[in-house]
């Protein structure tokens, strides 16, 4: 038993009362401070950026598994540093169409996207994405 708990249980009337709208008034500052920093990093992460390929290996090509190839292989498709908006990413993910692709090019990006690893530009991003917001 916690020792307000135990102080609320011999405390006579009225001092339970009042330590309980304390407490009360505690939580609900807390829940206000809360709630505008869960909305400012949901914007956020839906205003992230996740380039295609990473900076690393611009000029390389998105084969239609999503792993990074020599540009002009055949079957792959020309990302030349392309750079997607989360909120545009999260759309894609869930059957949706990247902008300024096809239904080819969009899958070949999106496989590269889901195979981000931490370290990789844009993995941070992605991860974001895929955590469940409340």
């Amino acid at each position: 038993m916690s020792d307000e708990i135990r102080a609320a249980a011999t405390a006579p009337e009225g001092t339970t009362r009042r330590r309980a709208l304390m407490l009360g008034a505690v939580g609900a500052t807390a829940v206000i401070s809360i709630r505008p920093a869960l909305a400012q990093t949901n914007a956020s992460v839906l205003t992230c950026e996740i380039p295609v390929p990473d900076a690393g290996r611009a000029g390389s090509a998105i084969a239609a598994d999503g792993s990074v190839v020599p540009a002009g292989t055949a079957g792959s498709f020309p990302a030349n540093g392309k750079v997607f908006k989360g909120q545009d990413v999260k759309v894609a993910l869930s059957g949706g169409q990247l902008p300024g692709t096809d239904y080819e090019t969009n899958r070949a990006y999106t496989n590269y996207i889901r195979k981000l690893q931490s370290g990789t530009s844009g993995f941070t991003c992605f991860a974001s994405l895929q955590m469940p917001r409340g």
